[in-house]
């Protein structure tokens, strides 16, 4: 009798979206803690193309023997449950998949993942959408954490690319612990900006309380934090040195699946942007890398197994 397999996408010698391939890898059953998800849908997100490209291999992130799996976010339906864990099967749900080094990803038509990473996908949102939510989510809800409340004397905080996925949330987030926001965007992107009520700019001049940099360069890095500032950066490999008393944090995303739940019930309810520019078939993978490397989408693109 054949052992069963599912479809995930890889890549072995990371060289660029050819080098995507579709491989079937064996099913396993989901251990003490653990489920086994159908994915329904699995964002494309930039770090997505670092991987395929090698960057993150040259910089001796990864060093998978045979293939490195793909893809970060996803939600799906659970299909089985290991002991100890209360899902039902049939439970749509979410989660985020962390760590460079790994030969397994979301990329794939199934998936076994710690319970306790996951939250429950409230009814009216779909899974196409809710699938963006994991990964910038928690990443924007992280970065506010990293500045904290804001200050009694500056609550004036910049956020670069904030028309994207990680910086519209902060964007919607912040205000929560008291800050003012002003999005830096193309001014194409002024109308988006905007209507997450936050103020927009399109070049960083000094003087900011605090600034989050979701932008890959970090060009602006601390020159428009005011002395004493907070600036938060997104690479941690780019580290500005601190400087004129300034506070400097860099983010890693920890998967929470509490505070995931609280994100997506907010995406459920309109709070956060949840937008798709484009559903794909994974077996189209490459093609969404190429598309989205070639920039101006403002949404993710969405796989769907």
């Amino acid at each position: 009798m054949s052992t069963p397999t599912f479809r995930a996408a890889v890549v072995r010698t990371p060289s660029g979206p050819d080098s995507i391939e579709i491989i079937d890898v064996p099913l396993t059953e989901p251990g003490p803690g653990e489920v086994r998800v159908a994915v329904a849908a699995t964002p494309v997100n930039p770090t997505d193309l670092g991987v395929v490209a090698g960057f993150f291999h040259e910089l001796g992130m990864i060093d998978q023997p045979s293939h490195t799996g793909l893809g970060w976010d996803f939600a799906g339906t659970v299909r089985a449950a290991g002991p100890g864990v209360n899902l039902p099967i049939g439970t749509r749900v979410a989660g985020v998949v962390l760590g460079f080094d790994r030969d397994f990803g979301t990329y794939a038509e199934q998936l076994v993942v710690p319970a306790a990473d996951l939250a429950v996908v409230p009814e009216g949102l779909d899974l196409v959408a809710a699938s963006t939510v994991p990964l910038s989510g928690l990443s924007a809800a992280q970065f506010v954490d990293l500045i904290g409340e804001a200050p009694a004397d500056g609550n004036r905080l910049l956020v670069t690319g904030a028309a994207g996925a990680i910086g519209a949330n902060i964007a919607a987030l912040a205000p929560d612990r008291g800050w003012r926001v002003t999005g830096l965007a193309r001014e194409t992107d002024e109308e988006f900006v905007r209507s997450l009520g936050a103020d927009f700019v399109t070049s960083a001049r000094p003087g900011w309380d605090a600034v989050v940099d979701t932008t890959p360069r970090q060009v602006c890095g601390l020159a428009p934090v005011r002395d004493g500032g907070t600036f938060v950066g997104v690479r941690p490999n780019i580290v500005p040195a601190a400087e004129r008393g300034i506070t400097v944090h860099t983010l890693m995303a920890q998967s929470d699946g509490l505070r995931l739940g609280q994100l997506l019930a907010h995406a459920a309810s309109g709070r956060l942007p949840t937008r798709v520019h484009a559903v794909m078939r994974l077996d189209r993978a490459a093609d969404a890398h190429r598309a989205m490397a070639e920039g101006g989408a403002r949404g993710r693109y969405v796989l769907e197994p």
